[in-house]
């Protein structure tokens, strides 16, 4: 690996999503509105707005990395750029990690005009700073750009691309404490939930959301996150290919 090479590799994928006005948009505007939405479904109770609002707020970094980077890696391989770009002295460790720099630098800018919009304008309110927050939110979209540079390496199109996003993201939504608490749920399906990353994701923010000062759990969950995101662009790395079959 080259920092050199990867840190080109940054500013490559970061100069082609300047020039993609639509993707910036949506990257930045969606979150928000939905917040917005939310907040107004919830106008009578804004304590589950403070819950629930929290844990979006890492959910939609780790949604929209993953479609990005999986529909993104898919068209760098059937375009024929992938096979051109290993070609040269690259290893693929540089050009995943050089995406997963490049997609986390994207999720802060997400996630501050998120919490702006949601601390500052929909009276969002949690125990905790709101750097923690972005910390946590941080590492999961190196989730999710981790996870979707992984699954792209199984799929010939970028529909097939896209339809990978249901069968990853629901079952984590369902199962991370979103929908319903955790220890509620059925023993299988909390046995289930202990591999689930988002699932650590969620806790980090569910402390932050109680405590004014950062826990050990806290910090576990943080570094659990992080651990799988490491794996899944390794295994990313192991399994890229140069063109789709």
């Amino acid at each position: 690996m080259s920092p050199r090479l990867t840190w080109w590799t940054v500013r490559r994928v970061l100069t082609q999503l300047r020039h993609d006005r639509r993707t910036i948009a949506l990257i930045l505007v969606v979150p928000s509105v939905l917040l917005t939405l939310l907040r107004y479904v919830f106008d009578g109770r804004p304590d589950i707005f403070d819950q629930v609002g929290l844990l979006l707020l890492g959910i939609f970094p780790f949604t929209s990395m993953f479609l990005i980077t999986s529909v993104a890696m898919l068209r760098e391989r059937t375009t024929g750029t992938l096979e051109r770009l290993l070609s040269m002295p690259l290893h693929k460790l540089d050009l995943l990690l050089g995406y997963g720099i490049a997609f986390a630098l994207v999720a802060m800018v997400q996630a501050a005009v998120a919490a702006t919009v949601a601390y500052g304008f929909l009276g969002l309110q949690t125990q905790g700073a709101v750097g923690v927050v972005l910390l946590i939110v941080v590492a999961t979209a190196v989730l999710g750009s981790s996870t979707g540079l992984f699954t792209s390496a199984f799929a010939r199109t970028e529909f097939q691309a896209l339809q990978f996003a249901p069968s990853i993201i629901i079952p984590q939504l369902l199962l991370c404490g979103l929908i319903w608490p955790r220890e509620e749920m059925a023993g299988p399906l909390r046995a289930v939930s202990d591999v689930v990353p988002l699932r650590y994701a969620a806790e980090a923010l569910g402390e932050v959301g109680t405590y004014p000062l950062p826990t050990t759990l806290l910090w576990r969950d943080l570094a659990v996150v992080l651990t799988f995101g490491l794996v899944l662009l390794a295994l990313g790395a192991v399994t890229l290919r140069r063109k789709a079959r």
